[in-house]
């Protein structure tokens, strides 16, 4: 009774919104609700049901006594069928060792992740904007911008490649 009252307590559309599940997923989901809650209303009915036989009151009302006979002893001899779900339970459950394993090494991965993204976040918001930096500073972050431009006058280049098709000539003359 206790499954049933968690069943019950259980608030699914805010776990499908939560957890961002896809369409198709939480269509399948609501149908295996729907077949497991329809599952448990025939069990309930049949389990209401009487499950004897009375094979005395078949023999009275058919002539056929032999056939009556015939389902006693049948009935008398069923046995179900029993089958080995260990294996079967086995294989779930190292899945689901493997899913739990892989669910945390992915979790370890994204606080990694998400702690680098706080430390660019911070670095961000504590750098100074643009319109205050220099060009040393600029240099300064970035050496290979101060050995490009020295190379550049070395040689006597006194433009920047790509500029003019970017912006176009400026030049009046």
């Amino acid at each position: 009774m206790a499954s049933k009252a968690a069943a019950v307590a259980v608030d699914f559309t805010r776990i499908y919104t939560s957890l961002g599940l896809g369409k198709e997923t939480i269509s399948a989901l609501q149908a295996f609700r729907k077949r497991y809650n329809d599952a448990q209303l025939t069990n309930g009915q049949n389990s209401q049901q009487p499950t004897t036989v009375d094979f005395a009151h078949y023999r009275s009302v058919l002539k056929n006594k032999a056939v009556v006979d015939e389902l006693e002893k049948a009935f008398k001899e069923f046995k179900p069928v029993t089958y080995d779900v260990d294996a079967h339970v086995k294989a779930i459950e190292s899945f689901e060792a493997k899913a739990v394993s892989k669910a945390k090494e992915t979790e370890a991965k994204i606080d990694v992740e998400l702690k680098e993204l706080q430390a660019t976040l911070a670095n961000i918001e504590d750098a100074r904007p643009f319109d205050q930096l220099t060009a040393s500073d600029v240099g300064n972050a970035h050496p290979k911008i101060f050995e490009t431009v020295e190379t550049m006058l070395k040689k006597g280049k006194w433009t920047v490649p790509g500029y003019k098709e970017k912006f176009g000539d400026l030049n009046v003359m």
